[in-house]
This record gives structure tokens, C-alpha cells and sequence, in this order.
């Protein structure tokens, strides 16, 4: 199992190349389920997410090609799918695959807006948390599906197709507004979904359902209007740039010190996570060219931040946060309210000499006057990029086990520290 082996201590300078956002990707990729002609995506990140979703829509029939990965071609540019969804041969979406991704539970909308049925695995529980689909089942049953559960597998049937409604969500859910956000694109007559999520991957599916023929407005609110269509055309798309990823360097390059530009970045895109930044005492600046990081010298002040829903701070940038909060002057407290059990980073930051108290849903970080590398333990996708964070500034040597958390939402994280000055490698084994 390959581990990741940094050596802290060295400034990060140069650029850093921003991939399209892992969490935009996925629904797109979905969205070709929709139409029986091809969609076209651009910027689409080599991802281990990505290349399970491909083999999961391809159990579908989809056929997918990739360009891309030629010799000469240039790895920092997003490969770019043609997704072929013409021919639906299968419906179900088994456990062994849904399982491994639950983004993949969104075929569920799609499957059964076009073909009529689907039946699509409960995708099972999550190291981070508790994140039931009963969202997506009632956004689903409030358009006219037939739902049931049985032997863990969601069963929808609406072999009338699925009728336009009034869907209100109870709490923000990404997850449930991409369901039905495709599910009402294909229903007879007007859909209007309240509590939507307004995560920038949200309207980016928008945007591509648009160009493929959709009627929406108001992706991107709290409330969005759909006018259903009886057909979707297929489309060219290219996936908006990852925020996710921009935070992350952006923390990575505030931990180390140095100048760092991430290049592509679009700083509407996370503006309460730059605030932050700006208020731990780094400095920020839009170019056209991206998002310019530099902390040379001046030591991080501690921040009180609460996560929420877009426009909020990220709950996907709470634990990179946390690892930057361990080297402030002063006391720092981050208070996580989306996710019940996100906070299993803290004890392997403890183990660098990280000092945090948790009391429930908040964690209360006193800066260290020095980390120090030791092994330790991925748990999750950003619980792993944290401990990476936090190696950087870590005197010695940080061996961190588990990557493959790291290959589901990070292209080449340790190659693009690296070319900024980073001691860091990929040890395989």
C-alpha cells in the first residue's frame, strides 16, 4: 500500500495548476444518462472517483472514451471524457460498486426520469458520517416515482414518466438538489426545488443541463425553477475549477511560507475561505491568471470559524483549516455543523504534537511553538490531505499511510508540491 513521505521545513514557490472539481465531474458524468446522444467533458480530473464512476456507468452500457492520456500530452491539462449513454442496457446499480462511491447512488434520478425504473443499492455507511438519501427518495416521490426498499436496494418505478411538482427540502443537501435538479429536467411540467443547495457544482450541472437543452433558473439560489423537457440533446462542457483544491494549496502554501500562484483558480469560488486565510494574516490576490498565496515571515493568527452550507465556510476545508490552526500564535477554534464525525483527523494531528481539545461538535486548537514528523493514518479524503498540510511544517520526517484516500479527490498532490519546492515523494508498497 503506497505511503506518502514528507520532510518539512522547506517554503513553497512557483505554480501550482488548479484540476476541475472532483465534485462537479461526478454529477456531469451522471448527467449523460439522461441523453441518448453524446456528451462531451473537458477538464475532467484523473481521479480514482472518476475512474470508478466510469466503471460504474459503463456497467449502464455507457460507453466512454478518454482523450487525454497521450505521449507529449500535458498533465496539468484536465483529460476530456465523450460519454456515449445511447443504449441503457441495465438499470441497477449494485452494492459492490455503489458501495466504493456514494456519489454513484445519483444514477438513481436519471436512471429513472429516462428509462422509467431503476434499481440502485442503498450505498451503506461513511467514515465520516451519517448521510442517509431520504432526500433523495422524497425529492423523487414528490415527482411521481414509486419508491421502495427492499433487500437493500431502492426499487423507483414512474413508467409514465415523472410529473413536474413542489419539491422543499428540509436541509441543504448537494447531493438530493443533483437528483433532483436531473429528475425534474425530464418530468412533464414545472418543478420548482426550495432549500436547494447552492454549491458553485450545483450550477455548473445547471449550466451543462442547459446547454443540453434543459430549462432552468436559478441554479446557484435557494430556490431553483426547472420546466421539464421530453429530450435532452447532447453537449460540450468544461467542469468549472476545483475550490476544494484551491483551499487546500492555498493552506498548504500558508502552513510552509512562500509565494505560490494557483493557476486557474477562480476566487468567487471560495470567498469565505479566503477571507479566513486574510484573517489568519496570509496574503491573497486574484490575478487573471488565478488566485496568488504568499506568507513570507509574519507568523498565522488563530481564526474562529463555524462550517456551512455554500456560500459558508467548507466542511471540506475544515480539516486542512485545523492543520493550519496548529502552528498559530494563539488560540483557534473551528465548530463543524455538517458533519457528525469529522473530526477523526484530530488525534493524528496530535500525534505530529498538534495540541487540540474537542468538546462536541468543536475543536479548540492552541498553536504549537513546533510540529514534529511522526507516521500516520489516513482516515478520509481531507482528514489524509490535513496530516500532507501538516507534514510541511513538521520538523523531520512524515510518513502518511492510507493514500489511496488521497487518489480519490487529489491529482498529483505530491508532484505539484514538489515542483514548488516541497521534500515530498510517493513511496509504492
Amino acid at each position: 500500500m503506497d505511503k506518502i513521505r514528507i520532510v518539512g521545513g522547506n517554503a513553497l514557490h512557483g505554480t501550482i495548476p488548479i484540476s476541475g472539481a472532483k465534485n462537479a465531474a461526478l454529477p456531469l458524468m451522471i448527467a449523460s444518462l439522461l441523453t441518448e446522444e453524446k456528451l462531451v467533458l473537458e477538464n475532467v480530473p484523473r481521479l480514482a472517483d472518476v475512474a470508478l464512476l466510469q466503471r460504474i456507468l459503463g456497467n449502464h452500457g455507457v460507453d466512454i472514451t478518454t482523450n487525454g492520456k497521450r505521449t507529449g500530452d500535458d498533465p496539468n491539462a484536465g483529460q476530456t471524457l465523450e460519454i456515449d449513454a445511447r443504449v441503457i442496457v441495465d438499470t441497477t446499480a449494485p452494492y459492490d460498486l455503489v458501495s466504493r462511491m456514494r456519489a454513484s447512488f445519483w444514477v438513481l434520478g436519471p436512471l429513472v426520469a429516462r428509462m422509467g425504473v431503476a434499481r440502485v443499492s442503498l450505498p451503506g455507511g461513511c467514515a465520516i458520517g451519517t448521510r442517509p438519501v431520504d432526500f433523495h427518495l422524497d425529492a423523487l416521490r414528490a415527482l411521481g416515482a414509486d419508491i421502495d426498499i427492499d433487500g437493500g436496494y431502492v426499487l423507483a418505478k414512474a413508467p409514465k414518466g415523472l410529473k413536474g411538482a413542489r419539491i422543499v427540502f428540509p436541509k441543504v443537501s448537494v447531493g438530493a438538489t443533483h437528483t433532483a435538479l436531473m429528475a425534474a429536467a425530464l418530468a412533464d411540467g414545472e418543478s420548482v426545488i426550495e432549500n436547494a443547495a447552492r454549491e458553485p457544482e450545483v450550477a455548473d450541472l445547471a449550466d451543462c443541463l442547459v446547454k443540453m437543452g434543459a430549462r432552468i433558473s436559478g441554479a446557484g439560489n435557494a430556490t431553483i425553477h426547472v420546466q421539464g423537457v421530453p429530450h435532452l440533446r447532447g453537449a460540450r462542457h468544461s467542469v468549472l475549477p476545483d475550490r476544494i483544491e484551491t483551499g487546500t494549496y492555498a493552506m498548504a502554501t500558508a502552513m510552509a511560507g512562500g509565494d505560490v500562484l494557483l493557476a486557474g483558480a477562480r476566487p468567487d469560488l471560495l470567498e469565505s475561505a479566503l477571507d479566513i486565510l486574510r484573517a489568519a494574516g496570509v496574503e491573497v490576490e486574484a490575478t487573471n491568471e488565478g488566485i496568488r498565496v504568499r506568507r513570507n515571515g509574519a507568523g498565522i493568527l488563530p481564526v474562529e470559524v463555524s462550517t456551512a452550507p455554500y456560500p459558508g465556510f467548507p466542511t471540506d476545508l475544515q480539516a486542512q483549516l485545523m492543520a493550519l490552526m496548529t502552528k498559530a500564535k494563539g488560540r483557534s477554534r473551528i465548530t463543524e455543523t455538517i458533519f457528525e464525525n469529522r473530526f477523526m483527523h484530530v488525534q493524528e494531528l496530535a500525534r505530529l504534537g498538534a495540541k487540540i481539545h474537542l468538546d462536541g461538535d468543536t475543536a479548540t486548537i492552541e498553536g504549537a511553538e513546533r510540529l514534529t514528523g511522526a507516521p500516520v493514518m489516513a482516515t478520509d479524503l481531507r482528514a489524509s490531505v490535513s496530516l500532507v498540510i501538516a507534514g510541511l511544517a513538521a520538523e523531520g520526517e512524515t510518513l502518511v499511510q492510507r493514500v489511496y484516500h488521497l487518489d480519490r479527490g487529489f491529482e498529483r498532490l505530491e508532484a505539484k508540491l514538489s515542483r514548488c519546492g516541497a521534500e515530498i515523494e510517493r513511496i509504492s508498497g
